[in-house]
């Protein structure tokens, strides 16, 4: 399994930050705030894998990209990022030794709290 930083979500994911589009949540309310399978599912169905895919900060290129199992790293609801989201998906990447997107998801993290 290669688990690489999805570059279009990390571009994406910024520039929701620069345009405000951020839950300054606490580190453990994304159990709460993460999206549910069915949420998942419909946002899916309405918008495609091309939009599913900009909240994801990795994927898994042992999965299709039409596959759900290819994007790993959730970081926001959909509507905006969580700032919970990004401090889950750094603590599991670098937990996993994925430095690139543990170091992607702490760049995103800098411009959370600096704003």
């Amino acid at each position: 399994m290669t688990v690489k930083l999805n570059k279009k979500a990390f571009e994406h994911a910024k520039a929701l930050i620069s345009d405000g589009k951020v839950v300054e949540d606490t580190r453990d309310d994304w159990s709460e705030h993460a999206p549910s399978t069915k949420d998942e599912n419909a946002f899916l169905d309405k918008h495609g894998h091309a939009e599913y895919s900009k909240w994801f900060l990795g994927v898994d290129d042992e999965h299709p990209n039409d596959q759900k199992g290819h994007y790993k790293f959730p970081i926001g609801d959909f509507t905006k990022i969580h700032r919970c989201g990004v401090i889950a998906a750094e603590s599991r990447a670098g937990q996993n030794d994925y430095d690139d997107i543990r170091d992607a998801l702490g760049k995103l993290l800098d411009r959370i709290d600096k704003d």
